[in-house]
């Protein structure tokens, strides 16, 4: 079987450090927020190179607790994406505030500058800014608009962990990063997880005091906060991943080339990177008309890619009569149809990648 992702082969190849860190943490007495986060947070925050970094629950978490740390709620809009995981969306209005979608441009399918425009009102009060499938948005272009507008700039880093635009890390160029350590991320845990980076340190202070009740003082709560702590056996995983971080995202960026070498030529579209940007191929999504006979074919020799995502957030039940959107989604709409995920992670045997792209130029011939 050859899957989309496969968290436990990261596991085994870094399983010795992995399992020393449990062993450090049972054999101690602090479980939730203890000298394990603490380290982490200091740790990813050089990694990052902001000035803070918060360990939270989770990525949806992060995005919620960073929109409540802006002040913003009921009554605010928040500009993103409708091609993106759904988490981006729920976590606005987890928020209270109220979700506003645009479009994503061709090609590298992040947020669309030029629509920003088209959606603008006066309660219109951050840009999240998704980094999708490890592809930098463009910030030059978003960063200018929310500048000109007083807009808060929230980095959706959750598929991105490691990439840079413009030789700077994700995460340290808006006002606040989000980050998701869910398992099958560039940086995994092996249960859920997320981080929260900022320079500003109000911010920090506030999302450090939302994750927790509202305390800075134990048992105090002088803002309504809630639970979304991070635990010492994630923490401890993610300080390992995190030193192999760079060394994992350079395998998926050696795959990934051995794929764009294999299919060339082939009627699908491959992956393609803005300029200025550092890809860290969290997915490697092509895109194609006939998706669902390509799907079956790849299941018949037991390979299974994954479709990320096949319902854009605005025509999903929950969502469509409750978001505003941009005049035009053309583009979401149509990738929708389209984006096919092959498999991809730093430990994916070679043998098994040329496999999967030969059953491809073999399906391409017949078609």
């Amino acid at each position: 079987m050859i899957y989309c992702a496969n968290p436990a082969a990261q596991f085994r190849s870094h399983q010795a450090e992995i399992e020393a860190a449990i062993r450090r943490v049972l054999s101690g007495n602090r479980y939730i927020l203890g000298p394990e986060v603490e380290a982490l947070e200091q740790e990813f925050a050089s990694y990052i190179g902001t000035a803070s970094a918060i360990g939270v629950a989770n990525g949806t978490d992060a995005i919620e607790l960073s929109l409540r740390a802006l002040g913003l709620g009921r009554g605010d809009e928040v500009i993103t994406v409708s091609h993106t995981a759904v988490a981006t969306v729920a976590a606005i209005e987890a928020a209270g505030a109220t979700p506003v979608l645009v479009d994503v441009v061709p090609g590298y399918y992040t947020l669309d500058p030029d629509q920003l425009e088209e959606v603008l009102t006066t309660r219109t009060r951050a840009v999240i800014a998704v980094h999708l499938y490890g592809q930098p948005a463009d910030l030059d272009a978003i960063g200018a608009y929310c500048s000109k507008h007083r807009l808060a700039l929230v980095e959706d880093v959750s598929q991105a962990h490691g990439s840079c635009w413009r030789g700077q890390r994700l995460g340290s160029i808006g006002h606040i990063g989000c980050f998701s350590c869910y398992p099958t991320k560039n940086l995994g845990a092996v249960g859920d997880g997320g981080l929260v980076t900022t320079n500003d340190p109000q911010l920090a202070t506030s999302i450090r005091m939302l994750r927790e009740y509202g305390w800075r003082e134990r048992y105090i709560s002088e803002i309504p906060g809630r639970n979304s702590r991070l635990d010492e056996l994630q923490a401890a995983i993610l300080r390992v991943k995190l030193r192999h971080l760079d060394s994992d995202n350079a395998k998926r960026r050696s795959l990934a080339a051995h794929y764009d070498k294999l299919l060339q030529g082939l009627p699908l579209k491959l992956p393609q990177t803005r300029e200025g940007a550092e890809h860290v191929y969290h997915l490697y999504v092509v895109t194609l008309k006939n998706r669902a006979s390509l799907v079956a074919n790849l299941n018949q020799h037991n390979i299974f890619p994954g479709i990320h995502y096949p319902v854009p957030v605005h025509l999903q039940a929950a969502y469509a009569q409750r978001v505003t959107t941009t005049f035009n989604m053309g583009v979401t709409e149509a990738l929708a149809k389209e984006v096919l995920s092959l498999p991809l992670y730093p430990e994916f045997p070679n043998e098994d990648l040329i496999r999967v792209a030969k059953v491809i130029e073999d399906f391409s011939a017949q078609s």
